[in-house]
């Protein structure tokens, strides 16, 4: 049975830009470009996924991509306790970064609801600027440590070696992260690992989508991760280049991001 509508909540409010406007292609990479998110709603078939998606990235294909280029996340039933595979149970899936064991992980994640579980099934999401924000200003050796180079190794024999906070040339960051047995860290950060996953935590915020309803964001700065869910819950992932001019990562905040209150939206 679907779930009624429900009001949209103050997160899921603030980052949405509404599809049936003119302008909409532009106005999501502007935000994009400026906060690294976006929440909408009426993509409520596999195709209008497909179309919207093709229409702002280009597709990537990859190990659990079906024929059209998405990804259909749901409990298969024979994946929950293979490592790296945990977005094809009902457990939790913690935060991270799409494709954090390759040279060059996507730009762009889409995730659309197709189905809404019967409990559980959050989405979470991190401000990855407001976690670097928060250990530079209040342990800057860890935020330090934990942007030297290849100091950490994401996924198995055929990962890759890189840093959780990459400062480029501009001085513009960008997050890499995993916090699963797939992340292995050198002994220059590993003392920083309970930190850094306390301060992903906190700065979480909680998406309860409704069919049709999803986010888009840039993966070299938002986590995301889910809740543990019951029932037949199915979104539609796809992962991407976008079309549109981005520039790497986000510019350093100046000033500490306060700790978001935990909200759902509808």
């Amino acid at each position: 049975m679907r779930r009624a509508r429900q009001p949209y909540v103050r997160e899921f409010a603030r980052y949405r830009i509404d599809l049936t406007t003119m302008a909409e292609e532009a106005a999501i990479a502007a935000r994009l470009r400026d906060v690294g998110l976006v929440s909408l709603d009426g993509l409520t078939s596999r195709s209008a996924v497909l179309a919207f998606a093709a229409r702002i990235m280009d597709l990537a294909r990859h190990r659990d991509s079906d024929s059209d280029g998405l990804t259909a996340i749901r409990d298969t039933g024979r994946h929950a306790h293979r490592e790296g595979f945990a977005g094809f149970g009902d457990g939790e899936l913690a935060l991270h970064t799409d494709r954090s064991g390759t040279p060059d992980p996507p730009r762009l994640v889409l995730l659309v609801c197709g189905k809404a579980a019967d409990q559980g099934g959050e989405c979470l999401l991190t401000d990855g600027k407001a976690v670097h924000t928060q250990l530079i200003t209040g342990d800057r050796e860890a935020a330090q440590a934990l942007a030297q180079p290849r100091t950490t190794y994401f996924g198995d024999g055929d990962g890759q070696a890189a840093e959780v906070f990459t400062i480029h040339r501009d001085h513009r960051v960008s997050v890499r992260l995993r916090l699963d047995g797939l992340a292995r860290w050198t002994p220059t950060v590993e003392p920083y690992v309970p930190l850094l996953r306390a301060t992903a935590v906190q700065h979480q915020i909680s998406l309860a989508l409704a069919p049709g309803q999803g986010y888009l964001l840039d993966n070299e700065r938002w986590l995301h991760g889910r809740r543990a869910f019951v029932g037949d819950r199915l979104c539609w992932r796809a992962l991407g280049y976008p079309r549109f001019p981005m520039p790497r990562g986000f510019m350093p905040a100046r000033s500490p991001v306060p700790r978001p209150v935990f909200t759902e939206a509808g």
